[in-house]
């Protein structure tokens, strides 16, 4: 069933049958999201703790309601995008009554068990829920490629499809298991601070000779487009859990502790954060993968019993 089809009473509020849209949170995601709805034409409500963020979106058409209660009722489709889904439940503690029948999508940072947790309120007080993830800059929001992924309610995921891939044409519903967007987004986002860093130590290094850190960029993204290259390669080693055929091994990467060590020490860049990932390299070491490719160290973090 598509949103255009579902019998609910909103239909026939729907200008053009395009679905009217609540954004609770107008922090920078927040605002991008509410200004794709407004722009793709839906009807849009918002609210914020700070209404004073909503006024470049009331300028473009938006709504400002004047309570969350207000906000939550104005809409069959409420997206929040708070921090945490504990800052989600809390901002909309007062709406509760309002929230039944209604779909709830969640966009915030945290832990599957929170996902699981907001979920079950939401079910409580009568709403349907999807818990989702924007895996990208809020400057992103709206475009083709932009990735967001959902979990939870298939039959929500179908019903508002079409208004959800405003805020991005890669849109995916990963399964009916509430906290898999939970378990993605950080799973992914773990990748996020260990290259930055690198990046940063690489920017530090470069910068001590007097060189701009901009000369590295195309650099580094013809190293990440190769890290990228590898991920397959790395995902089908770890799934077969074979890691025999290693085109860069462990004991590689522990020969390449001592050139951390002297490249820190002849540009005075500090590379300590760089010292549990070699421990860990050398508990792979010890376990008898030194000769194994570099993946199996999934194996060592993996600590199973």
């Amino acid at each position: 069933m598509n949103e255009n089809e579902n019998p609910n009473h909103y239909d026939r509020e729907r200008p053009a049958g395009l679905t009217p849209v609540t954004v609770i949170g107008l922090g920078a995601m927040g605002r991008a999201l509410a200004e794709a709805f407004v722009r793709a034409g839906h009807p849009t409500t918002v609210w914020n703790r700070t209404p004073e963020k909503a006024a470049p979106l009331v300028a473009e058409g938006a709504v400002l309601a004047g309570s969350v209660e207000a906000a939550v009722a104005a809409s069959p489709l409420v997206v929040t995008c708070l921090t945490t889904f504990e800052a989600t439940r809390q901002a909309l503690g007062p709406a509760t009554e309002a929230l039944s029948g209604r779909a709830l999508v969640t966009l915030n940072s945290g832990t599957p068990a929170g996902a699981r947790e907001t979920a079950a309120w939401a079910a409580g007080h009568g709403a349907r829920f999807l818990a989702g993830a924007v895996k990208n800059v809020p400057s992103a929001v709206g475009a083709p490629d932009t990735l967001l992924y959902y979990s939870g309610d298939r039959a929500v995921f179908d019903t508002y499809a079409s208004t959800l891939k405003v805020l991005g044409g890669d849109t995916v519903h990963l399964g009916a298991e509430t906290d898999l967007a939970a378990l993605y987004e950080m799973a992914v986002g773990a990748m996020l601070l260990p290259a930055l860093v690198g990046f940063f130590q690489g920017a530090a290094a470069v910068r001590s000779r007097g060189l701009e850190a901009g000369s590295m960029v195309r650099f580094a993204e013809k190293w990440l487009d190769m890290i990228k290259s590898l991920l397959p390669v790395y995902a089908e080693e770890i799934d077969r859990g074979d890691y025999s055929e290693a085109a860069s091994s462990v004991n590689l990467f522990l020969e390449g502790a001592a050139y951390d060590e002297e490249l820190s020490r002849e540009t005075g860049v500090d590379a300590t954060w760089l010292a549990p990932l070699y421990d860990l390299v050398e508990q792979a070491v010890a376990a008898g993968h030194g000769e194994h490719s570099v993946s199996a160290l999934t194996e060592v973090l993996a600590k199973r019993p």
